[in-house]
Order: structure tokens, then sequence, then C-alpha cells
């Protein structure tokens, strides 16, 4: 099962209370205080698991609480910090305060960590609280407790290129065409009710990733079909791919619905660079050619058959390059560490 949303409860370890002792030695009249401080509370992590493909842990399981810091003890022993609780998520998950909306942090490359609730501070015992003036306190401080939230886990696949299309389209067909992906093919809409992500293999050895979502449809961007929940996944994507089959009515307006609905939805994906993909051009007939499209903001026009393997070489080739440039401008963004010069 696939599950990319999961609002969960975290809690906190609270921090130990310090301890009210005295020493008691044969030799020693009046040791004066030795209460030890309280540990410190467990934190709540949330780190990236590349074995990890979805939230289905989350789905059953809302609360998820650290361990309690242990009280502080007599000659001066500290109380045991509590173990932090380590939530596993697959990369590409954004964390959000579900109460307040803020994003806390995203969790991107495998490894990555994030606090989300921090444990509480551990008492003093009575020991810290001595001085010339007061010599014996009989008082301490209880453990403070650890921070409890609410939050939202929200997935984004991360994949280089997004398949764009309505139900139908022959994404799926053209996935398993193109990588070693199964996903589920049939002729009725809504084959296709969870993404799917297919890595692409080329020569050099050069590899990619292609991410197919469920169909867009008209109204998708007002929650119609199921493309509308699933648009986050390639959110995240380098470019775009419209697929739109050439059996379709009339090709150049299927395409404006699909531009419209991504525009809909997000300004920032529909001006995501992307290309034009006319599949299923095994339905033509020998000397019939592909429809016309105008296309003026795309890269580049295609007329493919996944079925007969016809047209994908130059495709894939050409989405190599614009994923590969994509992600040299993305790092020539990025501030470089300045190096050092004697």
């Amino acid at each position: 099962m696939f599950v990319d949303v999961a609002v969960i409860e975290v809690h906190a370890g609270t921090g130990g209370s310090g301890a009210e002792a005295f020493r008691r030695e044969m030799g020693v009249p009046r040791g004066g205080p030795s209460g030890g401080d309280g540990g410190r509370g467990g934190d709540v992590i949330v780190r990236a698991d590349k074995q990890l493909s979805t939230l289905l842990d989350y789905r059953y399981q809302r609360h998820y609480r650290a361990e309690r810091g242990q009280h502080g003890m007599g000659k001066n022993r500290t109380g045991k910090d509590g173990a932090s609780l380590v939530l596993r998520v697959p990369p590409g998950t954004t964390i959000i305060d579900d109460e307040t909306g803020v994003v806390l942090g995203e969790l991107l490359e495998d490894g990555e960590e994030i606090v989300v609730a921090r444990g509480g501070r551990g008492g003093r015992g009575n020991a810290a609280f001595a001085t010339p003036t007061r010599r014996s306190p009989r008082y301490w401080e209880p453990g403070e407790e650890g921070e409890e939230r609410r939050i939202r886990l929200e997935l984004k696949l991360i994949a280089d290129v997004g398949l764009v299309g309505q139900p139908n389209a022959g994404k799926s067909t053209f996935l398993a065409a193109v990588s070693a992906a199964r996903p589920k093919i049939a002729d009725y809409p809504f084959t296709t009710l969870q993404p799917n992500l297919g890595v692409v293999e080329l020569p050099g050895p050069r590899t990619f990733v292609i991410a197919d979502i469920p169909g867009i449809i008209e109204g998708a961007h007002e929650g119609r079909g199921l493309g509308l929940r699933f648009l986050r996944h390639i959110e995240r994507t380098r470019t775009l791919a419209y697929l739109i089959p050439v059996d379709v009515g009339d090709p150049q307006a299927e395409y404006e619905l699909l531009r419209e609905e991504l525009r809909s939805y997000s300004s920032d994906l529909a001006e995501k660079p992307h290309c034009v993909v006319l599949t299923k051009t095994d339905l033509l007939a020998p000397d019939e050619a592909p429809p016309e499209l105008e296309a003026p903001d795309a890269w580049g026009v295609y007329a493919v058959s996944a079925v007969a393997r016809r047209g994908l070489p130059e495709l894939l080739e050409d989405l190599w390059s614009h994923v590969r440039e994509a992600i040299e401008e993305a790092w020539e963004e990025e501030p470089q560490p300045e190096t050092y010069r004697p």
C-alpha cells in the first residue's frame, strides 16, 4: 500500500528530577549535600532512510514517545539521559507542524535527520544549590517536560522526469518500456492508482528516474480524479513530459488542458521545463503522419510507440541531456565552499 501522508503526535522525554541527599561517611561529619542532577529526556528525531518508499508504518500508530531521563541519585550521581527516538521516513519527506503549518524541514538525502521535539532538561539536585552561607539545602528541581508536537509527514517522490497525462495516455506502458518498472497496465481509466518510479539506464552508464502519477482530468486542481492528490510527487522533478495519445480527438486541446491544470495547481510546476510526447503512434496507418501540435514553451515534441519501441532512444537521450543540464544549473546556483588560498 502506498501511503504518502501521515499525521502523528510526538512526545519528547521528560527530564529526570534532581535528588535530595546528604553524604553519610564514617569520619566525615556533616558531609554536606550530595544529590545529583536528573538526566535529560530523549529527543524525537526524524531520519531519512533510503530503504523505505512509503509512510505506511505511520498509518497504524499515531503516538510516539521518547524515553524520559532518570532521576538524580545520592553521591552526586547524575541520572542517565533518556534514549532518543528515531523515526525513519523515505527520502523526499517534508515535516510540517500540523497546528501552525510551519515547515520544520525536508529530508532529501539518505541519513539526513531533523529533531522535531527536544527532550526536557534534567532538574538540579540539592548539591547544586549549596553555597558558603547555605550549606545544607533541602530542595531540588523537577525535570522539565519534553516538547510535544503534532506533525504532518508528506512524501514527495524524488525523480528526474515526471510523466503528465490524462488516464490511458500510455504513461504506464511508456514507463514499463523504458525501465524495469512493472506498473499495472489496462485499457480502463485510472488503472494507475498510485505513483510509480522507474530507473532508466542508458549506455555510459547513465541513469535517471522517471515518475508516473495517476492520470490528470479536467478539474483535477479542484479535487476531481486522482491526479490532484499525487501532483506533489512531480514538484521535485527536473523536467516534465506531457504524454498525449495520437488517437485522442484534439491533441492540441488536451495539451492545453494539462497545462492549465498544472498551472491552477502550482505556477512553479507549470513553469518547469517540459517536452511533449505523442504516444501510441502504432495505431496510425503506415503512411499516416502524427498530428500537428503547437507547443512553443516545450523544448521538444516527439512521436513514439512504447509497444513497438519506436522513437524511444532519441527521446531518452534528450531527456538525459535536459536532466544533466538542470543538475549542473542547480549546482552552479548553490553557494560553493571557498577554497583556502595561503
